[in-house]
């Protein structure tokens, strides 16, 4: 949806892709990354690390207190209706692939999911900075969904957005009405998919 990604590649191909500067620090290649974890993204002009999960700025319960759940993915059809979502920015979070399950519970069987071209895929993300009690700041992000195409339909009912370098500035810069077109499955055919046994699920 994605749950679970895996990136491989260093900072100067993402650099490249982008064509932004190299970020400092360096990218540990991950066949498992999970929410919680460090991921990189673009924003703007720059390659930035952030949190992949965010607790939504300003969000409090009936009794205004803040909600300290945390949103991993969000739907693409309300993204520019909620609250939750307001102010924050948008960004770009690169992937050679990631992952889904089926079957029963306990039982469920992995699925790696890349493109057919085996190009890095780049998924529509959103992000902002947290303000943690005691001052502490931390940047994070959220991928966003959309509905599946006919490669993933099978096994998940959402997928995450899909970006092409050509709509990079459009995502990020655009206005909604531009965002929300970018926003739709893509062409069908676009992924392979095969079976994820020889990942180690367990998280660092």
């Amino acid at each position: 949806m994605p749950g679970r990604f895996f990136l491989q590649r260093s900072c100067a191909d993402l650099a490249r892709l982008f064509a932004v500067p190299e970020p400092e620090g360096r990218i540990v290649p991950r066949h498992n990354i999970a929410p919680g974890q460090e991921i990189i993204v673009r924003t703007g002009d720059s390659l930035v690390f952030m949190r992949w999960g965010m607790i939504p700025v300003g969000r409090v319960n009936a009794r205004g207190r803040p909600v300290m759940e945390t949103i991993v993915n969000a739907r693409s059809e309300t993204l520019f209706d909620k609250s939750a979502f307001l102010g924050v920015a948008r960004c770009l979070v690169p992937a050679d692939g990631w992952y889904e399950w089926t079957g029963p519970e306990r039982r469920k069987k992995p699925w790696r999911i890349t493109r057919v071209d085996s190009g890095p895929i780049v998924f529509a993300g959103i992000c902002d900075t947290w303000h943690a009690p005691g001052g502490r700041e931390l940047m994070q992000a959220a991928t966003v969904t959309c509905a599946p195409n006919a490669d993933v339909r099978d096994i998940h009912d959402r997928m995450g957005v899909i970006v092409e370098p050509s709509d990079f500035l459009t995502w990020l810069r655009g206005s909604e009405d531009e965002a929300a077109r970018i926003m739709v499955p893509p062409p069908d055919g676009t992924f392979a998919i095969e079976a994820a046994l020889d990942v180690d699920w367990q998280v660092p």
